[in-house]
């Protein structure tokens, strides 16, 4: 019965690894992180199949899935890794689908097997149960715990923070934005720390915020056209610096930020690199959330066979999160933005993670 259902499902799993626009977004004892440096001669385990299971968006959203993408590429080539699997999430699918996809990957012999976002929380606590031997990881949820699921989570609050704090210095109208995917939590935390940051340099500023859509509905995180008519408002109403945690619609962002004459800030990835061409000259700098080196970490682990359950968070101190220097644009606030990065690590400023 499981064999059928599988078969079933593989034939919409390879079809939803075609979608090329968006990204998601945003058990045991919980660990600061240590990010890998350098190289490695370790060859992975005989056998070993990495399987990984993209949001929407996969592989070409210039952000969120790109960054885990950089630690699978690297893991293959200096971890000595066969081809690994990779499958991608369809827009409007349901828990039942990503838990297929995952039961897709286990089946196949894949092992271990990485989650990409947090809407894979629920069927990687389901799959793993049924998989006991399969190593899983998921990244950006703590909340799917199990003796066989490490949790990759982030401290982008902190990070937010710094390209806040980027946005205020910058701002000549003391008028900031922030479009965020969808309201959940972790994409809140996004908003709470760039607000802090903000108000840090300037108490008074006006800070937008307007979200693309509210849950269960996450087309936010996959909806350019809504994110350049929100940004468009915040524009038209004053603000001159615009942050997203949107994925996918980011590019409707920058577009935005292009066509008003605005800076733009970026979210994951260095987007004045990734960007479309046409528009990467307005990103200011980007809030670096580093998937490729959590993905990476977890897959040399795995390697030598050190893989530990339960959570492991990439904060500031550990630089698993930061800001980009790409073009100069804040070279001239770089010494400012630094001082606050220092505070932070130091614990002299608490930075929020929920806006109330």
């Amino acid at each position: 019965m499981l064999r059928n259902r599988v078969g079933r499902m593989a034939a919409g799993v390879l079809a939803g690894a075609m979608v090329t626009v968006g990204v998601a977004a945003c058990g045991g004892d919980s660990t600061t992180a240590t990010p890998a440096e350098g190289g490695s001669s370790a060859a992975a385990p005989t056998g070993a199949k990495v399987g990984l299971a993209y949001d929407i968006g996969g592989r070409g959203d210039q952000s969120f899935n790109d960054s885990a993408a950089a630690g699978l590429d690297k893991a293959k080539s200096e971890l000595k890794l066969p081809d690994p699997r990779e499958l991608t999430a369809s827009p409007g699918e349901t828990e039942a689908q990503k838990e297929e996809r995952l039961r897709l990957l286990a089946t196949s012999g894949y092992n271990p097997v990485v989650a990409v976002g947090f809407a894979y929380s629920g069927p990687v606590k389901k799959v793993a149960a049924e998989f006991p031997d399969v190593k899983f990881a998921i990244v950006d949820d703590a909340a799917a715990t199990g003796p066989n699921i490490s949790n990759l989570v982030f401290a982008e609050h902190e990070g937010s923070f710094l390209v806040g704090a980027a946005a205020a210095l910058k701002s000549t109208k003391n008028n900031v934005g922030f479009v965020g995917g969808v309201q959940v939590p972790l994409i809140q935390k996004f908003e709470a720390g760039f607000a802090a940051g903000a108000k840090a340099v300037n108490k008074d500023i006006t800070i937008q915020s307007k979200y693309l859509s509210q849950p269960p509905e996450f087309t936010g995180f996959n909806d350019p056209a809504k994110g350049k008519t929100v940004a468009e408002g915040m524009i038209d109403a004053g603000a001159d610096v615009v942050y997203h945690a949107a994925g996918g619609s980011g590019s409707g962002v920058f577009e935005a930020a292009k066509a008003g004459k605005a800076q733009a800030i970026g979210v994951d990835a260095d987007q004045a690199l990734t960007a479309d061409a046409a528009v990467k000259d307005v990103v200011m700098t980007s809030m670096l959330k580093k998937l490729d080196v959590a993905v990476y970490d977890f897959l040399k682990s795995f390697a030598a066979g050190t893989v530990k359950p339960g959570t492991t968070v990439y904060d500031l101190k550990v630089a698993g999160v930061d800001y980009s220097v790409t073009g100069g644009k804040v070279d001239d606030i770089k010494d400012k933005l630094e001082e606050y990065k220092q505070k932070i690590v130091s614990g002299e400023i608490k930075v929020p993670e929920t806006t109330s």
